[in-house]
């Protein structure tokens, strides 16, 4: 699904911030619409943020979660010491979005494919043009992009957990957990010792807490590994969905 300010969903209100409880509460939006009682959750990057929160606030709902170069909860090895200022600069951010709001660009689709790579480097080009199917729109003269500009950074999105909070979120999963991590994904690439730091923390936590209920796998490629090499994770996922038992290493 597309989360509200991108793909083909529509954009917030003036005003109204762009925050994982406000993600959280369209997955139990669009599951009241489906009529679904219980079912598994699939996510990537941000995605497993919020499907991790998803997965605390209303355990008995989701059967297993996958989280793909993701981890389902962020941490902060300062914790409250930088949480008013983040929130500070969610504020401000929404703030100078909504101010300086300009038209959209209209680009040549070839111009916009090759921004777009050009952003996101770890994309082939294939991957490129099917995600922008969905995230532009077609004009008369060119594409214009549909994410709302005023989506800011993850730490303007969602609340860093503390050590305390961490544990207790994690204990009240009640799904099956399958964590992939791409070899060259997110926590690899162009992050400092504490972003590490941190990602091994909470792994840590999840084998301690969870014990079998968690699995954990990693595979060769990056952050757009189910895109560009999907054949590295579709078995390991479907073994997961299918079996009631851990998938074979």
């Amino acid at each position: 699904m597309d989360f509200g300010g991108h793909g083909l969903s529509s954009h917030y209100y003036l005003g109204v911030p762009y925050c994982q409880e406000n993600f959280v509460n369209e997955i139990r939006r669009v599951v009241a619409a489906l009529k679904w009682k219980r079912f598994s959750l699939l996510s990537h990057s941000f995605g497993g943020i919020i499907g991790g929160m998803f997965s605390c606030i209303f355990p008995e709902m989701v059967d297993k979660l996958i989280l793909l170069d993701t981890l389902p909860f962020t941490m902060d090895p300062k914790g409250m010491e930088n949480m008013l200022t983040n929130r500070r600069g969610a504020i401000e951010h929404m703030l100078q979005a909504e101010a300086f709001q300009k038209p959209r660009q209209v680009v040549k689709p070839e111009e916009m494919l090759q921004r777009f790579l050009k952003n996101n480097n770890h994309l082939n080009e294939e991957c490129g043009r099917l995600l922008l199917q969905r995230g532009t729109t077609q004009v008369a003269t060119g594409l214009m992009m549909n994410r709302d500009r005023r989506v800011g950074l993850v730490e303007y999105s969602v609340p860093f957990l503390t050590r305390e909070l961490l544990v207790h979120s994690i204990k009240q999963l009640q799904a099956q957990v399958l964590l992939i991590k791409a070899s060259q994904g997110y926590f690899n690439v162009e992050r400092d010792v504490s972003d590490k730091s941190v990602m091994l923390l909470v792994l840590d936590t999840l084998r301690s807490v969870l014990k079998e209920q968690f699995q954990y796998m990693e595979v060769p490629g990056n952050h757009y590994v189910h895109l560009n090499q999907p054949q590295n994770v579709a078995d390991i996922i479907s073994a997961f969905l299918q079996s009631k038992e851990r998938i074979p290493h």
